[in-house]
């Protein structure tokens, strides 16, 4: 029965990835995960997944939590998703991959995070190198306004406000009452 059960399925899985686009993207790396952060995002933002980061109340500050869950957005990819790899100077959050000409990376940081002007200037440009890509994204998670408006500092001054792959998830409770509340 076992090796029926594995057959078929064996079968299955073969019939999706060859016969159809069930697997398939359409997309690049760079594209993908973009796609799938922004699916992160609303579930963050207008799903009640910003409770993940609560504990009585209190925020959890969190870059790992973060990883975490952006890990299970993975599913049917072709892609191979690889945390913390280390091609050379330091592990970047995710290397996005199928093979070696097409490549993302995917770095996180909390607003909170005293180093983050400096972070977003250099640390993803160096990652890239050493990766060999062109294609990154920058994810920063806030829990306040205060560290939203620091951030929106931040990117102004280093010319990245309007930049597509500079990604803000808001993590804040305190702005998303129920609809039945909500003006």
């Amino acid at each position: 029965m076992e090796s029926l059960f594995i057959h078929e399925l064996s079968t299955l899985i073969e019939s999706l990835s060859n016969k159809t686009d069930f697997y398939s993207t359409g997309y690049d790396t760079l594209d993908e995960s973009y796609k799938r952060l922004m699916f992160l995002k609303d579930v963050i933002e207008n799903k009640d997944g910003y409770r993940v980061f609560y504990a009585k109340g209190k925020p959890i500050k969190r870059e790992s939590d973060l990883r975490v869950m952006f890990r299970l957005t993975w599913f049917a990819s072709l892609s191979d998703v690889s945390p913390e790899t280390n091609d050379g100077r330091g592990p970047v959050d995710f290397k996005i991959s199928r093979g070696s000409r097409d490549k993302a990376l995917v770095e996180f940081k909390l607003a909170s995070n005293t180093s983050l002007s400096k972070n977003l200037r250099h640390q993803v440009e160096i990652y890239k190198k050493a990766h060999s890509t062109d294609k990154a994204i920058k994810a920063i998670l806030f829990f306040s306004l205060q560290e939203k408006k620091k951030v929106e500092k931040i990117l102004k001054e280093l010319n990245l406000e309007n930049d597509k792959y500079v990604v803000l998830i808001d993590a804040r409770r305190d702005n998303k009452p129920s609809a039945s509340k909500a003006k």
